[in-house]
């Protein structure tokens, strides 16, 4: 009765061909380093006697991770590699593989093999990434001579890497966006608006499993960068300022002490003063004394000079 519905071989080989090719689509799983991650199969109940087999593919070849089979009636799991030591798990119940700590090292395209009398086999691209750094944000006219308004031009970056991206955005909008496949250069993007202090602006870098912001405070970027020019100004002029006065004190002092210098001399000099005491015989003669000649002095006749002589 059933022998006249029977498959035609070709029509099974076919069937065969397309659920290998099904299970050879290769899923993309994209993970945070040192995250423990599973690779889920999707299965929910593997036969009990299959063999199970995990590769990596490193270089270009399939090197085996998992070997997990039944031998008289036990499970038997070994796992090989070096690279994963201690790091990986097995779930025989729906084959999926655990991996603890992974590392941007392990990434690639892992393999899954069932054997259950046919060779099942599914392929897994894992992307690892590191935690994207927090962006920052600073003022790009911060040392031009210009009013506060004009040389606020903030502008953002952050170290780039596998898949960075950095972003400004007004209020909830993305407005500019920059990335590069040359994670050795670091992402620089400028926020160009006019009057920045308007709107709330965000800066955001991200990679496909980690985001980290830094909102654009003005008044910390902008006007603390002005307050510190003119903080970095104001000790030159003080510095100026004290050469003149020291400069004029200096002076002061040198004057001070030749005038002082002037005056001892003076002094002293005046000190060194002698008077010498000369006597002149009066225009009277003896004969008028004699004679009496009225109102003549003893006094009157002798006429004392004093004469300053220096020594």
């Amino acid at each position: 009765m059933f022998s006249e519905y029977r498959i035609h071989p070709a029509l099974l080989l076919l069937l065969y061909c397309l659920l290998c090719s099904a299970g050879e689509e290769v899923v993309r799983l994209q993970e945070l380093e040192g995250n423990t991650v599973t690779i889920h199969t999707g299965l929910t109940g593997v036969q009990s006697d299959a063999h199970i087999l995990w590769f990596y593919r490193s270089e270009n070849t399939d090197i085996k991770i998992v070997n997990s089979l039944i031998i008289r009636g036990e499970i038997i799991t070994d796992y090989y590699s070096e690279r994963f030591r201690d790091r990986l798990q097995l779930n025989r119940t729906s084959g999926s593989l655990t991996i603890r700590n992974i590392s941007r090292e392990d990434s690639g395209v892992y393999k899954l093999h069932i054997i259950t009398g046919i060779s099942s086999v599914w392929s897994f691209s894992v992307d690892v990434y590191a935690p994207v750094l927090k962006p920052v944000i600073r003022n790009q006219a911060e040392k031009r001579s210009v009013r506060l308004r004009e040389s606020c031009s903030p502008l953002c970056s952050v170290e780039n890497g596998k898949d960075v991206s950095l972003s400004w955005y007004e209020e909830k909008e993305r407005i500019s966006s920059i990335s590069s496949s040359d994670s050795s250069e670091r992402l620089y993007l400028p926020l160009n608006k006019t009057n920045p202090d308007c709107s709330t602006y965000t800066c955001v870098a991200a990679n496909p499993v980690s985001t980290q912001t830094t909102q654009l405070d003005i008044t910390n970027i902008c006007c603390k960068s002005v307050s510190i020019k003119k903080a970095e100004e104001l000790p030159k002029s003080l510095a100026a300022l004290l050469k003149s006065a020291g400069l004029i004190a200096a002076l002061s002092i040198l004057f001070v002490l030749y005038w002082t210098k002037t005056s001892k001399q003076q002094v002293y000099q005046y000190v060194k003063l002698n008077y010498a005491e000369v006597k002149s015989t009066s225009p009277y003669s003896d004969d008028d004394h004699k004679k009496g000649s009225v109102g003549v002095t003893e006094d009157e006749r002798t006429l004392v000079v004093y004469s300053a002589i220096r020594m």
